[in-house]
């Protein structure tokens, strides 16, 4: 083959990956497309439609690279964990046991192989693909691509919950046919995902972070900029006035949480000229005082901000509106909350996941075993106080879904057991040492990425309290530009 001819194919490999890289961030919102074939997932809840491109990408890009480029040190603590889950699913398999909704053990392992497989796939496609700087902001930018598209989407929604019309929501839930397996909410929106909670972990982990990072730093990633408003600005306000109409009650506490946090912890500080004392006192002393009270300020604003739309909007959400009604009456305990908000169902899903790893501490029961061994592991009260686990552990016509325990880190505990636990968090203590050393960084640009990853991973360690999946995106993306902003950092330093 010519030069030319070489070249030619080199420019139309990058043009298609490009291509590929571009579509598989704008569509990571779609988490459960419902044209999916069996052999892909179709049976599944989660069927991500960034698994397309990523095909692509595997091929084209992620194969080759590993095999002819050095790859982030940062990839390897992952391996440990992948390892000790095959093993603990391998060994599930000579346990006999009897299958459940007629699902077989070999079926479920498999299954959770599978996901597992795509999770650590996308992870390596976002810390791989991009090389440079330009390459991050390319990035970025395609995600918030997607993540507008989602807003916009769950705004359309909004109109409904506000102002109830039948026409609209039957317009838009023929539309979501197409987008998700399951039907709209009427009082709730759910963006291009599953359930509402689904959309409010996206917003948590894919806009949040990144655009938050920005407005603390004062970084962004498109060129345009009016005085000190920028895109990043709109998609915060746009995310925090959206996130509520969920109706989520974790996604909203770990919203408030997070921006607290980020105020106050990550917000890097500006520098200030030293100047001479012109007395004995302490030549800061002012400063320190005016810049604490302004940064309390600042807090109590923000912290404000974010309550009000949710306290407004809740008020029209009676269920939700337990979230604060629960207090204003007698015989008050932190149990009666609980049940009260409608998390007893959950809190009995983590108690048979948490009775499941002490039974089986050291390897667990295998990836997706943990519905094998539900009914086993009910705490010890009556099954009929919580309908929902009940529902679960009755056979219907119709139902061949198993149950999940709803929170990842009593899945890694039930599932891969002490040693699977302790790998992954080796995986995310390694990523937080990334992004720590990111912050600390005097450069403006990787401050933004360390601060930006520190928010991410933030977010990723309370929204791993609600969700249980390895296959959804969301916690792959951010540990993979993590890896990607360290690893161009390393590169750039040399």
């Amino acid at each position: 083959m010519s030069a030319v001819n070489l070249n030619r194919l080199n420019i139309a490999s990058r043009i298609v990956q490009r291509i590929a890289w571009a579509a598989f961030l704008i569509v990571l919102p779609v988490t459960s497309f419902p044209f999916f074939p069996p052999a892909m997932g179709g049976e599944a809840l989660v069927r991500p439609l960034s698994l397309y491109p990523l095909i692509i990408l595997v091929f084209l890009v992620i194969l080759p690279r590993l095999f002819n480029r050095p790859v982030s040190k940062s990839l390897l603590p992952l391996i440990p964990f992948v390892l000790v889950a095959i093993a603990s699913s391998l060994l599930s398999l000579l346990r006999g046991i009897e299958p459940a909704l007629g699902i077989s053990v070999s079926s479920r392992v498999l299954r959770g192989a599978v996901t597992l497989f795509i999770g650590c796939t996308i992870y390596l496609a976002v810390s791989l693909l991009p090389e440079t700087i330009e390459d991050l902001h390319f990035s970025l930018r395609w995600i918030f691509a997607g993540g507008i598209l989602a807003m916009l989407w769950g705004s359309m929604q909004a109109v409904y919950v506000l102002h109830y019309d039948p026409n609209w929501f039957s317009l838009l839930e023929k539309i979501q046919n197409y987008i998700s397996i399951r039907r709209l909410l009427p009082d709730r929106i759910s963006g291009l995902t599953y359930e509402p909670h689904w959309f409010s972990d996206q917003i948590l982990l894919l806009i949040l972070p990144w655009s938050l990072a920005a407005v603390l730093t004062g970084h962004s990633v498109f060129r345009w900029r009016w005085r000190w408003l920028t895109v990043e600005w709109l998609l915060l306000v746009w995310a925090v006035l959206l996130l509520p109409f969920t109706f989520s009650r974790a996604g909203l506490l770990n919203m408030v949480v997070v921006v607290v946090f980020s105020i106050l912890f990550l917000r890097p500080r500006k520098r200030r000229k030293t100047s001479t004392p012109a007395t004995n006192l302490s030549p800061n002393a002012g400063l320190k005082h005016h810049f604490s009270l302004k940064r309390t300020l600042e807090i109590c604003a923000a912290a404000t901000l974010v309550i009000l739309p949710i306290y407004i909007i809740g008020a029209r959400n009676l269920f939700f509106a337990r979230i604060w009604e629960y207090w204003q009456g007698q015989n008050k305990s932190l149990s009666g909350y609980i049940q009260y908000l409608g998390f007893d169902a959950r809190l009995t899903y983590s108690q048979a996941a948490f009775n499941t790893y002490l039974a089986y501490p050291l390897l667990g029961v295998g990836l997706g075993n943990y519905a094998f061994y539900f009914e086993e592991m009910l705490p010890n009260r009556p099954i009929s106080e919580v309908p929902e686990a009940l529902r679960m552990i009755t056979p219907e016509k119709g139902r061949d879904r198993l149950i999940t325990s709803k929170n990842f880190y009593l899945r890694l505990l039930a599932e891969t057991g002490i040693v699977g636990t302790v790998t992954f968090l080796g995986f995310v203590i390694a990523n937080l040492g990334s992004a720590l050393y990111l912050r600390l960084s005097e450069a403006e640009e990787w401050k933004y990425w360390g601060v930006a990853s520190l928010c991410g991973m933030f977010a990723f360690s309370l929204s791993a309290f609600t969700f249980d999946s390895f296959v959804i995106p969301n916690m792959w993306i951010v540990f993979g530009i993590i890896a990607a902003s360290m690893h161009i950092m390393a590169r750039s330093s040399r």
